[in-house]
């Protein structure tokens, strides 16, 4: 992913939850497991790359930012889901794309947990097998909303909203925006020109809602901490970060899975 450059001139556990009214995939009124073959479900708690930073540099002469205060089309860091969805709502610049719209996720340690439960119960078939995970994740208040993608068509943008999982109440730690800034028509000079203008203009859009970056020339951030929330510009695009709640959710998610482990009742 470029790193946006700025042009002047030229170019210069088990968990208690409960279950949403306004949310699509309502586990209380799921009669049976076959439903949730329909919905995109992933594994949260990977590896994440962009988390993997242990520090930033603030410019000469900067200062911290409260980044935290940030927000991308009225989303921060730190709304839960349902707060998402009702800012959204109230917005009315952007709206649910067609499909997969939310993606669930079930942190993967919670589901080794319930894999070798399903298999304590001779589910093997692997579609089997994956129902019952599945069934015990919802009823277990493990499944959780882990992507929002939001799109408005007039424009071509797109909002990307990631939350963490239940143990942290399913809040925001990261937002991408994007829209075609860097998109060219042709190779011809005119197409070029224009680009440079589309980029400009949105620069300048962007140092007006946020000010100046305070880390190089394209990081808003917090400290010299990259696990506090920052936000970093690329060329037609935000990703505004809480790396820190990212974390600190999967922290839970690993140590409670883990103390919450169903083995044999083994006796000596």
């Amino acid at each position: 992913m470029k790193r946006f450059l700025i042009f002047f001139g030229i170019c210069g556990l088990l968990f208690t939850t409960f279950a949403r009214a306004d949310d699509e995939f309502d586990f209380a009124q799921m009669a049976d497991t076959s439903e949730l073959s329909d919905y995109d479900i992933t594994s949260g708690g990977d590896d994440n790359i962009e988390c993997a930073l242990t520090s930033v540099d603030i410019n000469a002469g900067g200062a911290p930012i409260a980044v935290s205060n940030f927000d991308i089309a009225g989303i921060m860091v730190g709304m839960t889901f349902d707060d998402v969805q009702i800012a959204t709502r109230e917005n009315g610049l952007y709206s649910p794309r067609q499909k997969n719209s939310v993606v669930y996720s079930l942190h993967q340690d919670w589901r080794d947990n319930l894999d070798y439960e399903c298999r304590q119960q001779k589910i093997y078939i692997p579609e089997k097998l994956e129902n019952c995970i599945r069934s015990l994740a919802r009823n277990r208040g493990l499944l959780y909303a882990s992507e929002l993608h939001l799109v408005r068509e007039q424009t071509g943008e797109t909002i990307d909203v990631f939350f963490t999982s239940n143990a942290t109440n399913n809040t925001v730690w990261k937002i991408v925006y994007k829209n075609d800034v860097a998109e060219l028509e042709g190779d011809a000079k005119k197409f070029a020109n224009q680009r440079e203008r589309k980029i400009m203009a949105f620069w300048q859009n962007v140092l007006d809602k946020y000010g100046a970056p305070n880390s190089n020339t394209d990081k808003w951030v917090s400290s010299d901490n990259a696990y506090d929330p920052m936000m970093t510009a690329y060329y037609g695009q935000l990703e505004l970060t809480d790396c820190g709640r990212y974390a600190d959710d999967d922290s839970k998610n690993i140590n409670q899975s883990r103390s919450n482990f169903v083995s044999k009742p083994y006796a000596f």
